[in-house]
């Protein structure tokens, strides 16, 4: 016989299939918003491609990156990512809130936030390129039951969240990497849902603290990290975040 929570976890399974997952459709600092990649760019007439500041992938389905393909390059910025033409104009120190166009309240999971320098200009890089440094990162809140996540907090602010740029971070063009992990089939191997959504940024300030090293995507997670292969049927009271630990220098 089943158990409860390996039931309810292959309803969540079942059920998304019609669920209707989202992407960053903009993102907004001092009241100023800036557009995002909206995945219809696929569609557009050769050669007039959206001008946005996120990077257009292969995401039209609005699915997922699989735990299986953490070794590849679609971990970095979505499936077949390529870089975004613009940027949004943020100062450090200042808060940056991403807009999702909606998200399913079953995908329960953490939401991370990364940086990568560009070095130079980010609009022609690829996403093998990028080193990220992760900046921020929410996850469980409140046990109980399958819990109340961060994505839960998404959905009641109206789809959206939101991540400090470090104070003393250094001005230049980065990319950020904002990630919803969905987990509601986190249970079972290549069971969770990655959804990398990336921007680039320039960030304006008198810092003066850059990243230094970083982390390739490929290396970031493994499918078999307790992040990754998590049961959130079995009344978790913490949630241990995958990838490296937060870079604090900028702080």
């Amino acid at each position: 016989m089943l158990s409860a929570a390996l039931l309810l976890g292959a309803v969540a399974t079942l059920l998304d299939v019609a669920s209707a997952h989202g992407f960053v459709s903009g993102v907004s600092t001092n009241n100023v918003w800036t557009k995002g990649s909206d995945p219809v760019w696929y569609y557009s007439p050769a050669n007039s491609r959206p001008q946005t500041a996120g990077w257009d992938s292969l995401n039209q389905d609005l699915g997922f990156v699989e735990p299986a393909a953490l070794g590849t390059d679609n971990i970095n910025c979505h499936k077949s990512a390529t870089a975004a033409r613009l940027y949004a104009s943020v100062a450090a120190g200042s808060q940056l809130t991403f807009y999702w166009n909606t998200w399913p309240d079953s995908h329960k999971g953490p939401i991370i936030n990364y940086i990568a320098p560009c070095n130079g200009d980010c609009t022609t890089l690829t996403p093998g390129a990028l080193r990220w440094s992760k900046i921020s990162q929410a996850g469980l809140i409140t046990p109980g039951g399958t819990g109340i996540w961060a994505t839960d907090n998404l959905i009641q602010t109206n789809f959206t969240s939101t991540a400090t740029i470090p104070k003393n971070l250094k001005a230049g063009n980065y990319v950020i990497r904002h990630e919803i992990i969905a987990l509601h089939g986190g249970q079972s191997d290549n069971g969770a849902q990655l959804y990398p959504q990336c921007l680039n940024l320039q960030v304006t300030g008198s810092g003066s603290v850059a990243p230094s090293g970083g982390v390739a995507g490929t290396s970031l997670y493994k499918r078999n990290d307790a992040g990754i292969l998590f049961n959130l049927y079995t009344s978790p009271t913490s949630y241990p975040f995958p990838g490296p630990a937060l870079w604090t220098a900028a702080n």
